[in-house]
């Protein structure tokens, strides 16, 4: 008979001789208030039950209603400081009657009163009358009681048939294990008893047939073969041995069942009691895989013969595997006096010292109700024991410190999204991903090895497209194992809809989202709008700046992780992929989307990068701004153009572009001229951080409909990709841009990348389509626009012409006009145009750039210096860099290599201030150039082989050709022919590759003049 209580919550909510309240809310306030019975409930606490944590802003107010309406209903409801009080006695209510009775029943098994344990938890299971809160709906509520209580419901099961099976009652309860199995087909412990059951009953065949099911089961819903002790009961069945109640198979202390045997010396086992092993750790993984680094660390500091416990902290994202490598470090290790395990979650340190207590042999009736009288019993008893403590899950260092052990020579082990870092004397080791190959490896142990040796490309897909997340892994492996007529490239395909990739990580009771879930439902409310702000992000990383708040609450909650300092000073934040992809889905079903926190960020993005581009180009038209004051300077008023086109360099090189920018020069004073240039080389380091960030951006706010944002944003980072030769960003964001500019119909905006899009045209040798941007723009413009495309247009035609490009040695070669010649008359007349319409418009920076460009076609020093003189009065060091560069140009074709080699180091000196790696390498090849003039071939080689360098290292493949070009002459020049030979051979490779087949010819061309060399053959 079901003992009487005057509520109930295992079921349905329910009240004696009357009915639950009707509105949901309402018996959600009940049952909130009945789970804690006789205590305090805050409002706040109140309020995060009745509206799923998303309560309303009167929402205060509407539950003081609720409770009004509640009173007429219930008894006892009582208004205490900050909150209420039901107040009935515990054991009115069936959830803590049932606790209660549960406790009864195992301090009677402790005693060893087997039959009266039994019925004590027949009687507990009693009151039981389905799924607990059943009609309350209230995740909090179910996360956080119902999933404990149903857990102790099924553990109290289980205990009450393992008694029931030691007083000879295996035929009775073989159907209700059944059922068990059942509904529950994953826990390994019922299997186990009922393969028990059916053993006891004689039907031994049933159970050896439930064995097998329970292994298929496991093997198909989650890659795992069976645990120790489900395989140590079908062993028992093979050999027919009895289930004893303290024999051989499984030994007891106290009437409760411990794993392992053994005595001191036993690999794995301990001596804590009587001979009696204390082994409470997990089942290992079979198909465990790689973390050798993690696993060496941890056996090294287990290894450390210390006069004080170790205590190590294993922590990283969600899924990356910590509790996994944690116990398969700990299955490796000995230490004499046990092993304890505890997983901790949400759980306060009492109960959990409470089940360690027990687990060291502490009867139940002996454990302390206070906690620091646990804690001190605890310390006691540990502080002459060796022992190993594996604390899984935890939430942070309050939870941690009461449960370490004392004993010196003891090891804790703890798994915690956080690095703990107030944990006293702990020391820690984040978690990263798997390598590609350990992950592969993975994939195989779980799908199987043939399958992945099968389809290896398809394989490394699904492995990149888990984010090489074990836990991701496990479940993709998992669903190929279930799934035997599924391919690799099958699975790689669903996975690869970001859409429904959450979606396909999932099998039985694992979960990507599911983890990340735990994570997030775990945070404080501003920290979960936060991340939910952040899902609006594509950026891999990203710095604080950008919500203008702290990011390390998100990182200690092992959501996102620290990246470390950027370049520009900054601390990055970075997460995974599929935390990413989770964080979007929480933002579009809770607030809708992305588009309204885009709209928030964007003009602050927008502000910054527009900053950062007027470091290197100050005061551009068309930014919002007319000019720009390096921080505590005045700088003059500008009206400059557009950023400059790239230079013309030598031998035909093509290298990126150097756009004008605030200077060090002409300010007057040495500390301000210091000082201005500390500025521009932070603004640039600034926006080199951030250009992944910001590229991502573009694409952010077209995909939310924001255009404008987006065509401006791309605007205005071309020069950072020029500077840095980042090609692709600048193909993708142009071409973004260029689709947002024209969705608004912004003809000017349309230009503006259409120019952008003519300079990274130039700057890749494709000179054609270069002009066919510039002509495209030209309708679309009109005045000083239209001048600066003039001016552009001029460069191609000087770029085609070919005569800025004329080696030294050509210089004073005559010939026949041609068609080189024609476009560099057309060329000059551009420039002409563009120097005539700046000029009246009082338009200085056009003036400088024109001035400079037609200066380098005509080869004339006098025009060179008037644009060196104009950039010093407009204080852009980048601007009087690219002149001094035309001038040694100039001086070097004059035949004057050492003033040429004077104004390459002034101009190498303004590219090492300020930062700008690639200006710098570009300038070495000049310089190579007049080292070879002046007979030093061991200094031009120096001087192109750092060239090279630099050019490889930024993967700029164009100019790393043509620096080995000029690398070969000066090997050549130098006499260490075998070695020319050699780069002249990589320099053919890097032109077949680029498919430039003009460069492979000046390179074999060059190969020709190496033959004539003597006794020398190539």
């Amino acid at each position: 008979m079901r003992p009487q209580v005057r509520f109930g919550v295992l079921g349905p909510l329910r009240i004696e001789g009357g009915q639950a309240p009707g509105p949901a809310k309402h018996r959600t306030l009940l049952a909130a208030l009945l789970l804690s019975a006789r205590e305090q409930v805050p409002v706040d606490r109140l309020m995060s039950v009745v509206w799923d944590d998303r309560p309303p802003a009167s929402a205060e107010s509407v539950l003081r209603v609720y409770v009004s309406a509640l009173r007429k209903v219930v008894d006892g409801i009582r208004t205490v400081p900050g909150g209420y009080l039901l107040d009935v006695e515990p054991d009115d209510v069936d959830c803590h009657r049932f606790e209660r009775m549960v406790g009864e029943a195992r301090r009677a098994r402790a005693e060893g009163r087997v039959a009266q344990a039994a019925g004590g938890f027949g009687a507990a299971l009693g009151l039981w009358r389905g799924q607990a809160l059943a009609d309350v709906e209230s995740s909090v509520l179910r996360r956080t009681y119902g999933v404990p209580l149903e857990e102790l419901r099924l553990t109290a099961l289980e205990e009450r048939v393992e008694l029931d099976l030691r007083l000879g009652r295996g035929a009775e309860v073989v159907g209700e294990l059944r059922a068990l199995v059942g509904a529950h087909p994953l826990r390994e412990r019922a299997w186990v008893r009922l393969i028990e059951a059916l053993h006891q009953a004689g039907r031994r065949s049933e159970a050896l047939s439930a064995y097998q099911d329970a292994r298929r089961t496991l093997v198909e819903e989650l890659g795992l073969e069976p645990g120790a002790e489900l395989v140590a009961a079908h062993q028992r069945v093979l050999n027919d041995t009895p289930e004893a109640g303290a024999g051989a198979g499984t030994r007891h202390r106290g009437g409760v069942p411990v794993r392992g045997g053994g005595h001191g010396g036993e690999r794995g086992s301990s001596v804590v009691r009587g001979g009696v092993a204390v082994d409470e750790l997990p089942p290992d993984i079979s198909d465990f895989a790689g973390r050798e680094p993690v696993l060496g660390w941890i056996a090294a500091m287990a290894g450390e013969r210390a006069a004080a416990p170790v205590h190590l902290v294993l922590h990283g994202p969600p899924g990356c595997g910590k509790s996994a490598v944690a116990v398969h470090a700990a299955t490796a290790l000995d230490l004499p006096d046990g092993r304890l395990y505890a997983s901790l979650g949400a759980r306060p340190p009492g109960a959990v010292l409470e089940d360690l207590l027990r687990s060291l042999g502490c009867p139940d009736g002996a454990v302390p109700p206070a906690l620091d009288d646990r804690v001190r019993l605890y310390r006691s008893t540990t502080a002459r024991r060796r022992l190993l403590v594996l604390l899984d899950d935890a939430a942070d260092e309050a939870q941690v410190r009461p449960l370490l052990p004392t004993g010196p020579g003891s090891l804790t082990l703890v798994t915690s999204r956080s690095p703990l870092a107030g944990l006293e004397a702990a020391r820690a080791y984040e978690l990263g991903l798997l390598g590609e190959e350990e992950a592969v490896a993975m994939l195989a142990g779980v799908a199987g090895h043939e399958r992945v040796r099968a389809e290896p490309e398809a394989a490394l897909r699904i492995v990149r497209l888990c984010g090489h997340l074990p836990l991701a892994l496990r479940i993709a492996g998992s669903r190929l194992a279930r799934k035997p007529g599924w391919t690799l490239d099958h699975l790689a395909g669903r996975l690869g809809d970001e859409r429904r990739r959450l979606d396909e990580l999932s099998a039985g009771d694992l979960a990507v989202r599911g983890s990340l879930a735990l994570g997030y439902r775990g945070l404080p409310d501003p920290e979960r709008r936060l991340l939910r702000r952040l899902g609006a992000l594509s950026a891999p990383d990203f710095a604080p700046w950008v919500f203008g708040v702290d990011l390390e609450p998100l990182a200690e909650a092992g959501l996102l992780q620290s990246r470390g300092l950027d370049e520009a000073g900054q601390e990055r934040f970075g997460w995974h992929d599929l935390t990413r992809l989770y964080a979007a889905e929480r933002l579009s079903e809770e607030d809708g989307g992305p588009a309204g926190v885009l709209a928030a960020i964007a003009g602050e993005i927008l502000e910054r990068a527009r900053q950062a581009r007027a470091s290197l180009l100050p005061a551009e038209p068309g930014t919002g701004r007319t000019e720009i004051h390096p921080p505590g300077l005045a700088s003059p008023g500008l009206t400059p153009p557009y950023p400059t086109p790239p230079d013309l360099a030598p031998s035909g090189l093509t290298p990126p572009g150097l756009a004008p920018s605030d200077s060090s020069v002409g300010f007057g004073f040495a500390e301000e001229a210091s000082l201005a240039t500390g500025w521009l080389r932070q603004e640039a380091r600034w926006l080199s951080a951030e250009r992944r960030f910001l590229a991502a951006c573009v694409g952010d706010f077209y995909r939310a409909g924001l255009y404008e944002a987006a065509w401006r944003l791309a605007f205005y980072l071309t020069p950072l990709f020029e500077l840095g030769a980042h090609h692709d960003d600048w193909h993708a964001t142009t071409a973004t841009g260029l689709d947002a500019a024209r969705a608004t119909g912004h003809r000017h905006g349309e230009a503006l990348l259409l120019r952008g899009l003519a300079d990274l045209h130039r700057a890749e040798g494709r000179t054609d389509a270069a002009a066919a941007a510039l002509r495209a723009a030209q309708p679309l413009v009109e005045g000083l626009e239209l001048a600066r495309i003039t001016l552009r247009l001029g460069q191609v035609q000087a770029v085609e012409s070919g005569a800025a490009r004329q080696r030294p040695a050509q210089a004073s070669e005559t010939g026949s006009p041609g068609r080189g010649e024609g476009r560099g008359a057309e060329a000059e007349r551009a420039f002409v145009r563009a120097l005539r319409v700046f000029e009246q418009a009082g338009d200085r920076r056009g003036r400088a750039d024109t001035l400079r460009a037609l200066g380098a076609l005509r080869r004339d020093e006098d025009t060179l210096r008037r644009s060196l003189a104009a950039y010093q009065e407009l204080g852009d060091p980048r601007g009087e860099a690219e002149a001094l560069l035309d001038l040694a140009r100039q001086q070097l074709a004059a035949g004057r290599p050492d003033v040429a080699r004077d104004c390459v180091e002034r101009r190498l000196s303004v590219n090492r201030r300020l930062g700008d790696r690639l200006p710098e390498a570009v300038a070495l090849l000049v310089l190579a150039e007049i080292e070879a003039a002046r007979g030093d071939g061991r200094a031009a080689t120096e001087a192109a082989r750092s060239a090279v360098e630099t050019f490889t290292a930024y993967g700029d493949r164009r100019n790393t050709a043509r620096a080995l070009l000029a690398l070969a002459r000066a090997e050549l020049q130098a006499g260490q022919l075998n070695v020319a030979v050699e780069t002249l051979r990589r320099t053919m490779g890097e032109f077949d590759g680029l498919g430039d087949p003009q460069g492979r010819a000046e390179a074999e061309r060059l190969a020709q003049e190496a033959r004539k060399w003597p006794d020398r053959h190539i």
